[in-house]
């Protein structure tokens, strides 16, 4: 039932993707504050780095008890929960006055935020087939680059605000913070904890889609299997695959508009229309990959291949770094293969793991991949004040894509673990 997929598409999709463009917002907001935070903070460019990667370590240690808890209690109120408190957090970060100020906010951040993305990730799995994943996730994280290609000339263009005492970057923690405090209590009204509490969707609807998910959870490890999922070497495996891809999205996000600030002698305002060239180029090819991958059912190649066109990216705008169009260039062709790897990747976690070893599984290897997003803004930071340069960070971030390509290359020849557990367990 075709038809009954596409109207779940449409009545769950766009919202969530608003729900996500506020939270990525939120989280990397903080790179355009910086064109003008850090002189008013005193910070260092290793300063920066530290904060703007020091979320993902609350966001990391939290992920895996906020998914089981959104298992148990249910999506609508505990995503409700997390996009409120985080944006509450958010705005408060304008109010910071110190170096240790930030580091705080930004901790606590990753923690509100935590279980937020997996959570999503294993809420459309409750909705969707396995053979419509990989458009389902590439429509609903297509929000990523979405809310950096707008709020990249949003965001700079608040920085030139400045009423009531407040400078430009704090008023944009507020004024970016305040959505996803509304869009908590929207999510109250608006999303349902699955298919059998959907008026929406007609009987005939909801036991045709209950009886194609059950026959796809009867292949992955079973609800009980927590611990189970969380050993697996798969897993492991597949996170470690996921910190490669975020090492360099985030070192490359977060640093993005001071790279495009030292093109020249830029406005805040032009530096934010320029750096949402990339996203926009990215957006626009995210979602044809992944529909072609969903029509080939071919994943690992899917993966790999703009892995590699991401980190060959990252690597020219390296080699390019005294000519601003050749490196703009690059940085567009870096943004488009690391992008458009991300929901194809999802589809692995996703189709091997269901209820409760799904919440922890998926969480699991979030959390392992999102190491990578405290590590590559850091990595930038240290290397950056070292050499003077953004060059040598740049072909680091490269090196890091490259080994994410093959790695997954090289965890497809294997049955996968999961599955051969799930069978032993059956048998």
């Amino acid at each position: 039932m075709n038809s009954a997929l596409r109207k779940i598409a449409w009545r769950l999709i766009p919202f969530m993707g608003l729900l996500y463009f506020v939270a990525f917002l939120d989280r990397v907001n903080v790179g355009f504050a910086a064109l003008t935070m850090n002189a008013d903070l005193g910070l260092t460019k290793s300063m920066y780095g530290l904060a703007s990667g020091i979320f993902f370590l609350g966001y990391v240690l939290f992920e895996v008890p906020s998914n089981l808890i959104m298992e148990r209690v249910g999506a609508r109120l505990w995503i409700a929960r997390i996009m409120i408190s985080w944006g509450l957090l958010s705005a408060g970060t304008a109010f910071v006055a110190s170096p240790n100020q930030l580091y705080t906010l930004r901790f606590l951040l990753g923690i509100a935020e935590a279980g937020f993305f997996p959570g999503m990730i294993l809420y459309l799995t409750y909705w969707f087939p396995a053979a419509w994943r990989a458009r389902i996730l590439s429509a609903f994280m297509v929000a990523i680059p979405v809310s950096s290609a707008i709020g990249s000339p949003v965001s700079t263009a608040i920085l030139s605000l400045q009423a009531h005492g407040l400078h430009g970057w704090q008023w944009m923690f507020l004024l970016e913070g305040t959505p996803a405090v509304l869009c908590g209590f929207a999510v109250l009204v608006f999303l349902r904890d699955g298919p059998k509490k959907a008026a929406w969707l007609t009987s005939e609807e909801k036991e045709w889609l209950e009886g194609e998910l059950a026959r796809e959870r009867s292949g992955a490890l079973p609800s009980h299997s927590v611990v189970a999922a969380l050993r697996a070497p798969r897993v492991w495996f597949l996170g470690l695959v996921y910190f490669g891809l975020l090492v360099g999205m985030y070192g490359y996000g977060f640093w993005l508009p001071q790279i495009v600030k030292g093109f020249g002698e830029l406005s805040n305002l032009e530096v934010g229309f320029i750096s949402a060239i990339p996203y926009a180029a990215a957006a626009f090819t995210m979602f044809l990959w992944s529909r072609h991958s969903d029509r080939t059912g071919e994943r690992t190649w899917h993966i790999a291949l703009p892995a590699f066109v991401g980190a060959c990216g990252l690597a020219a705008s390296a080699y390019f770094g005294n000519s601003p169009a050749l490196a703009l260039a690059a940085l567009s062709l870096s943004a488009i293969g690391v992008y458009a790897a991300l929901p194809v990747f999802w589809t692995l976690p996703t189709s091997l793991l269901a209820g409760s070893a799904a919440a922890a599984g998926i969480a699991l290897v979030n959390s392992i991949g999102n190491t990578g997003g405290f590590f590559g803004p850091m990595l930038v930071g240290y290397v950056t004040e070292a050499t003077g340069g953004y060059g040598a960070a740049l072909w680091m971030l490269a090196a890091m894509v490259t080994f994410a390509g093959v790695l997954v290359l090289a965890l497809a020849p294997r049955k996968p673990a999961l599955l051969a557990t799930a069978e032993s367990q059956r048998s």
